[in-house]
């Protein structure tokens, strides 16, 4: 199926992506999708209706990504320009009335501070919460090398496509399955801790402010898709918007997606 994409003009050319994942909680879901391997898992589908709704921020540019470097677990700040990014985002989430329940962060400064951009843009009570295992993939020992450098370096295992070329298993790297485990754990771990309030509150709305890998796996866990199909069927830029539900099959998530030249 196709992804479907609106290109929304804006006087930047850099921003972060937003990934919006609609959890409604069924007995007994239905929804299905050729492109899915299974339902999602058992504990979403506890006895509830009520929706939790997951906001999902890509960090703004740190000073890896300026300079071209792999960054992985890399603990660089953010650069001027990630810093208005960061709070462009905070604004756009502002604009939209969206009251969080909790702001959970990566323990990577580019992650948490863009998180603490939009607590505070918020006015919220309380700081980002820390989730560890929002940590970007761990590089492994590509941490450091220039992304030019990535097929020279890592061919023939790597996944080429129009936008990334994607190392998979270099020495001291999570793999992608690890991945999607983790985006499963990630899941898992927002469904217990408000599970409470989604049954009391229909309007319960989690933030996540993450990295590019673990984004995609965290897609890709919800809705049970092959990794590899992932990284092929559509990329991450700093501007993209999916909106993933139990009622709307994955191949057809709407996108929104803000021109952008940046990698």
């Amino acid at each position: 199926g196709m992804i479907h994409l609106k290109t929304i003009s804006s006087t930047s050319t850099h921003f972060l992506f937003v990934l919006v994942l609609t959890f409604i909680i069924y007995k007994n879901p239905t929804a299905t999708t050729t492109q899915a391997l299974s339902s999602p898992s058992s504990s979403f589908t506890e006895r509830n209706t009520m929706p939790l709704k997951i906001y999902l921020a890509r960090h703004g540019q740190d000073e890896d990504n300026a300079a071209g470097i792999l960054n992985g677990r890399r603990n660089q700040p953010l650069t001027p320009l990630g810093i208005q990014q960061a709070q462009t985002l905070a604004q756009s989430i502002q604009d939209t009335h969206i009251k969080f329940s909790a702001v959970y962060a990566s323990p990577l400064q580019r992650a948490h501070d863009t998180a603490l951009a939009i607590t505070n843009k918020l006015s919220l009570d309380k700081p980002p919460i820390v989730m560890e295992d929002l940590v970007e993939r761990d590089f492994g020992i590509m941490s450091g090398k220039p992304t030019k450098d990535i097929a020279s370096l890592c061919s023939p295992d790597v996944i080429q496509t129009d936008t990334i070329c994607y190392f998979l298993k270099p020495d001291g790297a999570e793999t992608f399955p690890q991945l999607v485990s983790r985006g499963q754990s990630i899941l898992d771990q927002i469904y217990s801790k408000h599970k409470q309030q989604i049954q009391e509150d229909e309007n319960c709305n989690v933030l996540l402010v993450a990295h590019g890998d673990i984004g995609k796996m965290i897609y890709a866990a919800y809705y049970k898709l092959e990794w590899e199909m992932v990284l092929r069927q559509f990329h991450f830029g700093n501007s993209d918007l999916l909106v993933l539900s139990e009622c709307t099959q994955a191949e057809d998530a709407h996108v929104l997606k803000f021109q952008q030249y940046n990698l």
